[in-house]
């Protein structure tokens, strides 16, 4: 009974954690709507949005949200909930170091490599099925 208790304690826990997150809108470019309703509404600087907002970016917008002290920003042509958005964001790594690949010929190597069906051709000319 004690496990059930806790369980129950832990998901009701989590569930009010989700719908406790809001997001600031810290700017808009582009068309970006959120779902009001049966509507779609222009999202406005300023506005908060919580973590199940639905909301739309258009081709060419973005939408920077500020949860906290984390910065969130939602590319062009995404739709689905702010959470949503926002986990598949804070997924991604910006940055890093581009290596510069040499591509001269020197540095290139050619090797011949069979393709499955000249390998099928071989195995057939191998084995006489008909002759059982």
């Amino acid at each position: 009974m004690k496990r059930i208790a806790a369980f129950w304690a832990m998901l009701c826990s989590m569930v009010v954690g989700v719908f406790a997150q809001n997001y600031t809108v810290q700017s808009v470019s582009g068309r970006v709507q959120k779902e009001s309703g049966n509507n779609r509404v222009d999202v406005q600087v300023g506005e908060t949005l919580n973590a199940q907002t639905v909301v739309f970016t258009g081709v060419g917008a973005s939408l920077v949200l500020k949860e906290g002290e984390t910065t969130f920003t939602i590319p062009a042509a995404r739709n689905g909930t702010v959470a949503e958005l926002t986990a598949a964001v804070s997924n991604v790594r910006i940055g890093g170091n581009i290596a510069t690949t040499d591509t001269s010929s020197v540095s290139r190597t050619t090797s011949q490599v069979s393709t499955a069906s000249a390998r099928a051709s071989e195995a057939a000319q191998d084995e006489d099925i008909a002759a059982e």
